[in-house]
């Protein structure tokens, strides 16, 4: 009799670790949308109408043996081993995976249920783009950094403006030369930068103020200012304790839940990494999918070997300026990270944004 593994979450590390064990067990992927969402290429969708339906790939080739359920996980019984849905049903397994990974401000989040009602918030979002005088970016992080080129490219004509509440673009890179290289794009692009300036909404609509007083007119703002973990829905089912104070969910080395040596955390919802970046989700869906194998196939208390999470620390960092320019950030042993331009910039993931590689995980042809 096969065992029975469900996994909460569709997103990046949701997909790899069911595809990885898809022939292991009998895989249940629940998920409240009806399509993969490849986030990566949601912020040019956001901008440009020709790219609205690149994010959505359907889970229906993902999975030879299991199958894809749509709908919401409110609960998680670990006494009977059961994942309880909003509509009632109970899905029983013998290993659980969490993969809810993290909201993320718009345009790059799944709006809605259907690719529909996420198909007309990013029709909004390029007609507000179209047609805005100003438009105000908050946050020089990657995703900061990458839509304020794509707005600016979309339109030479509008005032963009770049506010970050640290000292330099792409901090989180480790890379000082990266945020010059940075910031001298987009100003040599028109785009004003201001350094230092903590924004938050202004007391009249459409304005905002820094930390010094200073008010910005802008008829247009996108929040590029961090995620919040999906797990208020552990909290409300009982297992707060699961949870550290950020809501991230706290695991042991090998990705388990404490106390559940059955129950396993992957990618952005987890604690286990501070660089929540796609290439650590993947990677800790991968070493999870071995340490599954291992548990189900070794029971008792001397079990096979399992493998520990070392977290990633520095890892390559592509930042598209547009789909013909970017920056990638090459961490270097003991040096400070090396810093390529455009043309490996392009070919990784500027000019595709990695669709041509998401729709193959997904079982569907790169174009």
């Amino acid at each position: 009799m096969r065992d029975d593994i469900v996994v909460i979450g569709g997103g990046y590390a949701g997909v790899r670790l069911a595809k990885r064990l898809d022939t292991t067990a009998r895989i249940t992927l629940v998920d409240r949308k009806e399509v993969f969402f490849h986030r990566i290429a949601a912020l040019r969708a956001g901008v440009r109408p020709e790219w609205s339906v690149t994010p959505f790939i359907p889970y229906d080739r993902l999975l030879r043996d299991g199958r894809v359920v749509v709908g919401k996980a409110v609960r998680v019984d670990t006494a009977a081993r059961e994942v309880v849905l909003a509509s009632g049903e109970r899905l029983p397994y013998d290993v659980l995976v969490i993969a809810t990974g993290a909201d993320y401000p718009e345009p790059a989040r799944f709006t809605g249920t259907t690719p529909d009602e996420t198909l007309k918030s990013l029709a909004g979002h390029q007609r507000k783009v179209a047609t805005a005088e100003h438009v105000l970016v908050v946050g020089g992080g990657p995703s900061g950094v990458e839509l304020s080129a794509e707005i600016r490219l979309a339109r030479p004509d509008a005032r963009v403006t770049l506010a970050h509440a640290g000292t330099a673009l792409l901090s989180s890179a480790g890379s000082e030369r990266a945020g010059r290289r940075a910031l001298a794009w987009l100003e040599s692009h028109d785009v004003e930068v201001r350094l230092d300036s903590f924004m938050s909404p202004g007391n009249d609509f459409g304005t905002y103020r820094d930390a010094r007083g200073n008010v910005i007119d802008a008829d247009l703002s996108f929040w590029a200012t961090g995620t919040t973990p999906n797990t208020l829905w552990l909290r409300l089912g009982g297992h707060g304790d699961w949870l550290n104070a950020a809501g991230h969910i706290k695991v042991d080395r090998r990705l388990r839940v404490e106390g559940h040596p059955e129950v396993f955390a992957v990618g952005d919802v987890n604690d286990a990494s501070d660089l929540k970046i796609t290439p650590a989700a993947l990677a800790q869906a991968d070493l999870a999918a071995h340490n599954i194998r291992v548990h189900l196939r070794s029971p008792g208390r001397h079990r096979g070997e399992t493998r520990l999470y070392r977290p990633i620390r520095r890892t390559p960092i592509v930042v598209p300026l547009g789909a013909a320019d970017g920056l990638t950030v090459l961490p270097v042993p003991g040096g400070e990270s090396a810093v390529l331009g455009s043309r490996t910039s392009v070919l990784a993931k500027a000019k595709t944004l990695m669709t041509p590689y998401m729709r193959r995980q997904l079982g569907y042809t790169a174009t």
